[in-house]
Parts: structure tokens; C-alpha cells; sequence
């Protein structure tokens, strides 16, 4: 056990989460090219045609796991940021900075496909609803952190302020979650739900939520490969940098 422990914080190093990083993206980047393809193709090829919404509400096999990845991606920075703070960890900063692009990109396609849905469904591209405007406000909460990182000119600062715009932000992410049950709104409650059984189709839910984990993957691919770069730009002093660029 006090092996094991000590194994897993030896990479709460940079120097040491460095090279960890480069060996775990391919891996990950060929996990979410297989989801994807496989999402894909039970979403466009094997799911049957909804009867109310026909084949529009195919859309939902991006903009649902996209939303749970936006919200889900906010509470992970937010995660690094109390350990950040907690810690003082050179490392957790730069997590947080690393993961909030894809967070964003995410919220952003949330929003996108939302309005290409809502569209046919309601009639209009975009309406005040509860869910709609806190999804909007998670993604300027998104733009907000990287734009205050920005900037900041020392790293550390910055780190720390957007630590602690990042714990207060996900206050964001139950709202967006309960709106449909806490507010009267035109979108329409959650098709999967850990207490009651799932109001769509088996080979619908398993193409939702394989393309999840194929955003989940990516996510994971992109967070790492960005804390790469990132260690090298604020490492570049390191001693360990300069051997490496050395050899």
C-alpha cells in the first residue's frame, strides 16, 4: 500500500508526469478513434428512426455527451484547483489549464447542437430556457478562466486565480443539472437517470454512451497532450528540460 502511494506521487511532478504523459496519449487517442467510429456507426447506421422527432434526433448522439463533458470537465478543474490550493502543486495549475480548451470546445458544441435540435423541435434557434442559460454561462465561465490566465503574466497567480474562479464557477454545473426539475423549461427532462430506467431504446442509450467515453478519451488525449507543452514552457529552465532538448 505505502508502495503504491509512493509510486503515484512521484508523478505529481512535472518532470515525472512529463514523460508518464507521452506514453499514455497514444493510447488513449486510439481509444477514442475506436469509440468514435463504433458511437458512429450505431448512431448513424444501427439506431432506429425516432417516430416523433424522425431523423433529426440522431443529433443527440453528440449533443448529450458533449454536455455531460462539458459539465463534467468544469467539476475535474475544479477538482485540480482545490488540490492546487490545498497542495501548492506546480502541477495541478497546470491541469486545470490544460483541461479548460476542451471544456469549453465542448460547451460550445453543447450550445451548437442544442440550437440545430431545438430548431425543428420548437421553432427558433435559441430561447431563455433555465438549462439553455446556465449551459451558456458554464461556457463564458470557460472563456473567463483562460482569458484571466491570459492574463496573469505569472504563472503561479494565475494558476491561483483561476483556481478560484474555477471552485466558485462549479456551483454552475448542479444547476444546469436539476433546471428541469427545478424550473418549468422547454427542454426536456433527462433520458438517462441513475434511479429510473432509460426512456429511450437499448441500441440508442448504448450509442449515447459509447460516444461519452469516446469524448471522455479525447478529452483525456487532449488534456495531455496540452500538459505537455505546458510543462515545457514554464520548465524551460529545468535542468532536466535542458538534457532532454540536448538529446
Amino acid at each position: 500500500m505505502s508502495v503504491s502511494l509512493i509510486n503515484w506521487f512521484k508523478f505529481s511532478s512535472p518532470a515525472s508526469f512529463y514523460p508518464l504523459a507521452g506514453r499514455l496519449v497514444p493510447w488513449f487517442a486510439t481509444i477514442f478513434f475506436l469509440l468514435l467510429c463504433v458511437g458512429l456507426w450505431i448512431a448513424l447506421m444501427m439506431a432506429p428512426t425516432d417516430a416523433q422527432q424522425g431523423e433529426g434526433y440522431r443529433i443527440i448522439f453528440v449533443h448529450v455527451p458533449a454536455s455531460w463533458m462539458s459539465m463534467f470537465i468544469y467539476c475535474v478543474m475544479a477538482f485540480w484547483s482545490a488540490i492546487g490550493l490545498a497542495f501548492n502543486t506546480r502541477l495541478s495549475g497546470m491541469m486545470t489549464s490544460a483541461l479548460a480548451p476542451t471544456g469549453a470546445l465542448f460547451a460550445f458544441l453543447s450550445l451548437w447542437t442544442g440550437s440545430l435540435w431545438g430548431k425543428p423541435m420548437w421553432g427558433a434557434w435559441w430561447v431563455w430556457d433555465a438549462r439553455l442559460t446556465s449551459q451558456l454561462i458554464l461556457f463564458f465561465l470557460y472563456l473567463g478562466f483562460i482569458a484571466l490566465q491570459a492574463a496573469i503574466d505569472d504563472p503561479r497567480r494565475a494558476d491561483k486565480a483561476g483556481a478560484i474562479l474555477a471552485l466558485v464557477g462549479v456551483i454552475n454545473v448542479p444547476i444546469i443539472y436539476f433546471s428541469v426539475q427545478w424550473w418549468n423549461t422547454l427542454h426536456q427532462g433527462a433520458s438517462v437517470s441513475m434511479t429510473k430506467a432509460p426512456s429511450m431504446a437499448h441500441i440508442m442509450l448504448a450509442g449515447m454512451l459509447i460516444m461519452a467515453l469516446a469524448f471522455w478519451a479525447y478529452a483525456i488525449t487532449m488534456a495531455l497532450m496540452r500538459v505537455r507543452c505546458i510543462i515545457l514552457e514554464r520548465e524551460l529552465a529545468s535542468e532536466w528540460v535542458k538534457r532532454n532538448a540536448m538529446e
